[in-house]
């Protein structure tokens, strides 16, 4: 039986892949891919705990995670696409400022 120490293990490799993956790159797409592994591997844990423990609030709360990520991609895209129009490159290193 999968006991809840292997959900939280995954959880926190996915979470630590994440954050050097962030800590690591200078591709914007790098950035948004990153961020969305660390927030599935806290969605994870959410939900494992719910099993465990027996309630739904837990898979609840995932749910409104996973909407505030799917918003997240979408203003990072747009936000990727300025970049791109302006400097054409996504490398978030290049830009020091955002202006008009």
């Amino acid at each position: 039986m999968i006991g809840i120490e292997h959900y939280v293990l995954l959880s926190a490799a996915l979470f630590c892949i994440g954050l050097f993956g962030i800590l690591t790159r200078r591709n914007a797409l790098m950035f948004l891919m990153s961020v969305e592994l660390m927030v599935n591997g806290a969605a994870i844990n959410l939900v494992a705990f719910a099993f465990y423990y027996g309630n739904l609030t837990g898979q609840v709360f995932t749910l409104f995670v996973l909407a505030l990520a799917a918003a997240e991609v979408a203003v990072g895209l747009g936000i990727i696409l300025v970049l791109h129009r302006n400097y054409d490159t996504i490398d978030v290193t290049v830009p020091t400022t955002m202006r008009w």
